[in-house]
């Protein structure tokens, strides 16, 4: 079922939540796919909802810093970096508090819990009226294109979420970037729309983690991931006969059979709030998707982080 947000439908999706059951809700950056982070089944049905391997550990979702405090130990940099970007579209990795109520089974039986407080405020309301933190990845089938728009939770889950809150377009469009902490260094374990310039703000060095690996201490660490059913190819410098093409400012090329620029005036948030649709309206019609170079800089590290893993063999 499908509601749009309203405040009859925030009471409901708390109720469902509290219940022990899946909601999928908007956030800044894409929609989440929500449960009680405390209770052991309700988070289990998030991995069966996605068919998502439970080595791969979950974001928990709360409404503020004090609320963190309850789940996880920050140090004097996380606490620098949530004061700096929360709300917003940073997941810091932090080591789990004993006694922490959050289920093993949404940090994949890690030590660290993932933990982010949303700039969205239907989803933030809707965290506060059920009274409990929510885990939350991407409301969208294990390693397929992620959603930022409710119709793209229905079509990829289906009956597997038993409410969509629907606000709309989710305006960043790529996931949030993810933290580790050690002393002065904060190391990007998946990037996002938090950059490594404007993390260099607060941490003294950082550094971008590149290895990948098959018990990631991280959501969007898996190779292959974020991926639509067509055959991605990178870098084009022109279109192969029978090719998509997904383009961005004036790299384009003639011979696709169609097109989708990003951003025709090169602008990478405008970029980085089309990927997954574009993606996925491209998928829906052609089996071979061509993609031009995107800048690798600011949130074209996110960009080229999604798009690489969409590539990846699978």
């Amino acid at each position: 079922m499908i509601l749009a947000a309203s405040s009859d439908a925030i009471r409901q999706a708390a109720c469902t939540l509290r219940a022990g059951r899946l909601v999928a809700f908007p956030t800044e950056t894409v929609y989440g796919l929500g449960a009680d982070a405390t209770s052991d089944s309700a988070v289990a049905a998030i991995f069966e909802a996605k068919k998502r391997p439970s080595f791969n550990p979950l974001i928990v979702h709360v409404t503020s810093l004090a609320a963190a405090h309850a789940l996880v130990r920050l140090d004097p940099l996380s606490e620098d970096l949530a004061a700096r970007f929360w709300p917003g579209p940073l997941t810091l990795v932090l080591p789990r508090l004993e006694g922490s109520p959050v289920s093993l089974l949404a940090s994949a039986g890690l030590e660290t819990i993932a933990v982010r407080v949303p700039a969205d405020d239907v989803a933030c309301a809707i965290i506060d009226a059920a009274g409990v933190p929510v885990a939350a990845p991407s409301a969208n089938a294990s390693g397929s294109v992620s959603p930022t728009r409710a119709e793209h939770v229905a079509q990829s889950l289906g009956n597997a979420v038993e409410l969509i809150v629907d606000a709309g377009p989710c305006p960043v469009g790529v996931e949030s970037t993810v933290v580790a902490c050690d002393g002065d260094t904060a190391t990007i374990l998946r990037p996002g729309s938090v950059t490594a310039e404007e993390l260099s703000s607060v941490a003294v060095r950082v550094e971008i983690a590149t290895e990948n690996s098959d018990r990631p201490a991280s959501p969007g660490m898996l190779a292959s991931h974020y991926a639509p059913a067509a055959t991605v190819r990178l870098e084009a410098t022109s279109v192969a006969a029978g090719e998509a093409l997904l383009s961005f400012s004036n790299r384009t090329f003639s011979g696709a059979t169609e097109e989708l620029n990003l951003s025709p005036r090169g602008d990478l948030r405008e970029a980085a709030a089309n990927l997954f649709a574009f993606l996925r309206d491209l998928d829906s019609r052609h089996d071979r998707i061509a993609v031009v170079p995107i800048p690798e800089e600011g949130l074209g590290l996110a960009i080229n982080d999604r798009l690489k893993r969409a590539a990846a063999p699978r």
